[in-house]
């Protein structure tokens, strides 16, 4: 707030600015991420293609997507946050557009895997968690869940939208559409968003200009290779890790791109089926916060005992569940599949951070990679059983058994005595970015 003569006006800290374009840009890299599940069977149709084809190039676009996450901090602290971010965007963006042109198979791996895979990676957890470090002291915690979940929730409610505008004038719009979209951001970025808050003579929000550090110009490769080195050699690790594959499997990986082509299967519209994945996504915003919070209140081993569990038995109960018509017993399953959604990110951040300390930050980054990795098998591997089964069945059962597997591997991790107050410095400010954009 400044004074002009007696009265005061407002000004906005320029920290929400970048904040707000920041939200703009996850929005609209999660619009890419939001086709492939819609034009499945667009894609069957023209071109012939299996599903086994068009799930591997989502395989390997979610493969990419979480193994380039760890390094995209090393990228943010070497060339700056506006410079990834456009040109992260425009990957995204030539990736998509691009794909109106293909007439092959192995473009559409190139296009929508590799492409639009590492430029949304680069925008991804390492993004939220470099912003909110260097932007924000006060209210961290805020931004960095409302920027996550816009993240997250992105990725299906622009569902509905892109499976109108396929209904009315064809894939190839959609994917147009989805382009412009991005493209769109690309001005609000090189006007707003700035590396950090002395380029425009501030301070972060709620801090001090000792708050506002240089960053590390390298070595946050390195350290993101050595966390990984150090907490393979941990069974918490293997066990939290192997518990988030599965979480990839059952979430992104099979009901994402695979829940509309089998609502389908049964006679149900798909934009219909594109309605109710939008739906996951508005809960999930309420799930993951009530997540958050129960998690400073119960044991997150019960907690993810408790997720994984219910996981499972929705999954098994999922095959009977689709009609030509939509049904409460489906609405149900959509609402609690949308709490459930990315619930389990508060109390595995949380074990995280009880297991490995200061190293959390970086021992995530790799157990967010491997919820990727599980996305990138379930893709491929639900393609590949209807293809062969004709029918997604097999598909869900098994998720459901591997949830089950997870809710066991998660209450099984032994619970460390509360540590000392540690005075260590992070390894790097983007690991204490990191931190505080998750805590």
């Amino acid at each position: 707030m400044t004074q002009t003569g007696t009265r005061p006006v407002l000004r906005i800290h320029p920290a929400w600015w970048v904040a707000a374009v920041t939200f703009l840009a996850l929005v609209g890299a999660a619009a890419f991420r939001a086709v492939p599940g819609v034009l499945i069977d667009p894609l069957r149709a023209e071109f012939g293609w299996s599903v086994t084809t068009i799930s591997a190039a989502v395989a390997v676009n979610m493969a990419l997507y979480g193994l380039t996450a760890p390094f995209a901090a090393a990228l943010m602290e070497r060339f700056g946050i506006r410079r990834v971010v456009l040109s992260a965007l425009l990957v995204v963006a030539v990736g998509s557009g691009l794909t109106v042109f293909m007439t092959t198979s192995w473009q559409l791996i190139a296009l929508w895997g590799v492409l639009v895979g590492l430029g949304t990676g680069s925008m991804a957890l390492s993004l939220v968690a470099t912003v909110t470090g260097r932007w924000f002291v006060a209210r961290r915690g805020l931004v960095s869940g409302i920027l996550t979940a816009g993240g997250a929730t992105g990725q299906l409610v622009f569902l509905p939208l892109v499976a109108a505008v396929d209904a009315r004038w064809g894939w190839r719009a959609a994917s147009l559409g989805t382009t412009a979209a991005a493209l769109a951001v690309l001005p609000l970025v090189a006007w707003l968003l700035r590396d950090r808050p002395r380029d425009l003579g501030v301070t972060p929000y709620g801090g001090t200009a000792a708050d506002d550090r240089d960053p590390v110009r390298t070595g946050a490769a390195r350290t993101a290779v050595r966390g990984l080195v150090q907490a393979s050699r941990s069974r918490p690790f293997w066990l939290l890790a192997g518990g988030f594959f599965i979480c990839g499997m059952s979430t992104n990986g099979l009901v994402q791109p695979h829940f509309i082509p089998a609502a389908h299967d049964h006679g149900m519209p798909v934009t219909t089926a594109a309605g109710l994945l939008a739906v996951v996504g508005l809960f999930d915003i309420a799930g993951t916060i009530f997540s958050g919070w129960l998690t400073d209140r119960i044991d997150p081993r019960a907690l993810l005992l408790a997720y994984y569990g219910l996981r499972g038995l929705s999954l098994f109960a999922l095959p009977t569940l689709f009609g030509a018509d939509l049904r409460l017993s489906m609405i149900a399953f959509i609402v609690f599949y949308g709490l459930d959604w990315v619930a389990t990110v508060p109390p595995t951040l949380a074990l995280c951070r009880e297991h490995f300390g200061d190293r959390a930050p970086v021992v995530f980054g790799w157990v967010f990679a491997s919820h990727q990795l599980g996305s990138a098998v379930a893709a491929f591997g639900g393609g590949l059983i209807r293809d062969v089964t004709g029918s997604y069945d097999l598909a869900w059962f098994l998720a459901g058994g591997l949830c089950m597997l997870a809710a066991v591997a998660s209450v099984s991790i032994r619970r460390n005595p509360p540590r000392p107050a540690e005075t260590a410095p992070p390894t790097s400010p983007t690991d204490a970015a990191a931190a505080q954009a998750h805590g």
